[in-house]
């Protein structure tokens, strides 16, 4: 099972030791190995505040932190760069973690930091997050360059170069469309929801999905309740309390090492699990209906654990994806169609991207 999407080198800075069973955790080592987890995806995002050098400075802090903890746990895990690495590591009883980046800001106006970024080991680009970018306009704002910016087609041309995952997660339409259009090599979507389902702006149409299934490329579901279900958060008490938690949260990642914030914070997250939220049903829903437009053999899942506010009702944490397996099964899935849902279709997809390089070549 390979998931395409956690943001668990942010919670690495904020001290997280993921050797060991943390409590209020998405994502550790001991929770990827109860899950049946084979590889996890662990995206290097900068929030778009960020200025360029502070965005560089930070990735390469959380890029450092992926590396050391995966150094302190050679039972657990180790680092991939390849589809070929996940198979020799998976063969020796171990957690394959890859890298992506989440927010192409780190890279600046810089084809040779990209460069410099995969030679690290980050395979894939999500190009925006809530925030337009030098390289392209996102979901959240949209409104700068009517999609890819000049040095954005370059950066799709580059990173179709080297065999690099282009993830229009959090782009706008139009910076989803002009990639559709431009890139040579198949496209993902990492962790995203279907807009049928869920009117969220980043969660995307039956055309994109559509699109992505013929240019024989990949959306990973997302786990945000708020990109399941446009029922969540429409209590007003709830939404208060998320708001809340927003303010919390924001005093813990000021100063993780304050024990107080800290067990503020836990207090919050146990606080949140007694709103309503949707769960294993609705997150099948929308593989059904990625399944329907894009196609089998395009789906998978991209949790996005620990980077979100509030997991799903019954997958609380990444050690109990099973419930989701069986769940469609319920629904009459093959085991070859779970297979390819839970990773295969993520390792496909990444192995045509590198195949797309090496022919350019």
């Amino acid at each position: 099972m390979y998931d395409s999407h956690v943001d668990t080198p942010s919670q690495l800075i904020r001290l997280r030791n993921i050797g060991i069973d943390n409590p209020h955790a998405h994502v550790d080592f001991p929770k990827l190995r109860k899950g049946g987890v084979d590889g996890s995806f662990f995206a290097l995002y900068t929030p778009a505040s960020l200025a360029p050098d502070a965005a560089t400075r930070y990735a390469l802090e959380m890029l450092s932190a992926v590396y050391d903890a995966v150094d302190a746990n050679p039972d657990y895990a180790a680092l991939a760069f390849s589809h070929e690495e996940a198979a020799k590591n998976k063969a020796d009883g171990l957690i394959s973690i890859f890298m992506g980046m989440e927010n192409g800001a780190p890279i600046q106006e810089s084809l040779s930091l990209l460069r410099t970024f995969y030679r690290l080991g980050v395979s894939y680009v999500t190009l925006t997050h809530n925030g337009d970018n030098s390289i392209a306009d996102s979901a959240a704002e949209g409104r700068k360059w009517g999609g890819l910016s000049p040095f954005g087609k370059q950066v799709v041309a580059e990173m179709n170069a080297l065999g690099m995952m282009i993830d229009l997660s959090h782009a706008s339409d139009n910076t989803f469309w002009g990639c559709i259009k431009l890139s040579q090599a198949p496209v993902v979507a990492t962790h995203s929801c279907c807009r049928a389902l869920c009117g969220h702006r980043r969660n995307l149409t039956d055309e994109m999905l559509q699109a992505l299934g013929e240019k024989d490329g990949y959306v990973g579901i997302n786990f945000y309740p708020a990109f399941l279900s446009d029922d969540f958060a429409s209590d007003p008490a709830d939404a208060a309390l998320l708001e809340e938690a927003d303010a919390l949260e924001a005093r813990f990642i000021e100063n993780p090492a304050d024990r107080e914030r800290v067990d503020a914070w836990n207090r919050m997250q146990d606080r949140l699990l007694e709103i309503w939220r949707p769960g294993v049903k609705e997150i099948v829903d929308h593989i059904d209906h990625a399944v329907r437009f894009a196609g089998i053999d395009h789906v998978g899942i991209g949790t996005d654990f620990d980077g979100i506010q509030v997991p799903p009702a019954g997958l609380e944490n990444v050690s109990k994806l099973a419930v989701l397996w069986d769940e469609m099964r319920r629904r009459g899935y093959s085991e070859t169609e779970i297979e390819k849902v839970s990773g295969g279709n993520l390792m496909a997809v990444w192995r045509k991207i590198v195949k797309c390089s090496e022919l350019a070549d």
